[in-house]
C-alpha cells in the first residue's frame, strides 16, 4: 500500500510538470491526478486543499475542452 507522503509527493511531481503546461498536457495528465487524490480518500487521507483546486482546475480545462469542439 502507498503510503501518505508517497502519494503527496506524486502530485506534487505532477503539480511541477502542468506549471506552464499547454491544454493538451492537463487532459493528458488529469486522469492521473484523479486516481492518485481517489487514493488518497480511499486509505482515509486527508486532501489538500491545493489537490482539490488542482483537481477542480483540470476538470474544468476537460469540460472546456470537449465545448470548445462542439458544433454550433
Amino acid at each position: 500500500m502507498t503510503n501518505a507522503r508517497e502519494l503527496q509527493a506524486e502530485v506534487e511531481r505532477i503539480e511541477q510538470k502542468l506549471k506552464g503546461a499547454n491544454l493538451e498536457t492537463r487532459l493528458a495528465m488529469q486522469p492521473s491526478v484523479r486516481k492518485i487524490i481517489d487514493r488518497m480518500r480511499c486509505q482515509g487521507m486527508h486532501v489538500p486543499s491545493r489537490f482539490k483546486r488542482l483537481e477542480a482546475a483540470l476538470v474544468e480545462d476537460e469540460i472546456e475542452a470537449r465545448f470548445d469542439n462542439m458544433p454550433i
